[in-house]
């Protein structure tokens, strides 16, 4: 794993290993497991590959930890770094206190439409803003992203209700002190409606 220690914009892309059972969960109890593993192998392809811009590095947080690191799925010329445990709150803090300093944003690999644009316009509102949020159709959200001009707060992602309508809400709530943009609405695939 190289990650270039220069003050660099970093965007982090949370993915597990596609494997039937382990992810997309939801819409497998609709479409079947092995279909749900198979849908986010291919998603997340295309969007590490749509993702990839001279302006950011690109790094993919993985899970399980050691299964992920060693993966032959993921891209060899992407850095990796483990998600570590706990709910979601819990792994984003890590992603965001463990990256050396500069703007973060972190994404889930499910996310549709993303593209360079909808990430260039986060890390451009992270310019005036010490966050920034891609709210999502279903009350929670698709980016997150941190100036880190000061250290992370130990109290963020705070009693989010997370999966929940409430998920953005809960998370502004725990940023207090901290200047919040917003960049476009997009869906996540949760379940079959989505697709």
């Amino acid at each position: 794993m190289i990650i270039s220690p220069k003050y660099r914009r970093r965007l982090v892309i949370m993915v597990k290993e596609p494997r039937a059972g382990r992810v997309k969960t939801r819409l497998g109890r609709s479409i079947g497991m092995t279909a749900a593993a198979w849908w986010f192998r291919h998603q997340s392809r295309q969007l590490i590959r749509r993702l990839i811009d001279p302006r950011w590095d690109l790094i993919l947080s993985v899970s399980p930890d050691h299964q992920g690191i060693k993966s032959r799925f993921w891209p060899s010329n992407i850095a990796r770094i483990p998600q570590g445990h706990g709910c979601l709150g819990d792994r984003m803090t890590s992603i965001f206190k463990f990256l050396p300093p500069g703007p973060v944003c972190i994404i889930g690999a499910d996310i549709l439409k993303v593209d360079i644009n909808e990430i260039w316009a986060a890390f451009r509102s992270l310019g005036t803003h010490q966050a920034t949020l891609g709210p999502a159709q279903d009350g929670g959200y698709w980016l997150i992203g941190l100036k880190r001009s000061k250290a992370v707060s130990s109290q963020i992602f705070e009693s989010v209700r997370w999966s929940s309508k409430s998920a953005l809400k809960d998370t502004v709530a725990s940023m207090p002190d901290l200047t919040i943009s917003y960049v476009s609405t997009l869906r996540d695939v949760d379940d079959i409606s989505d697709l």
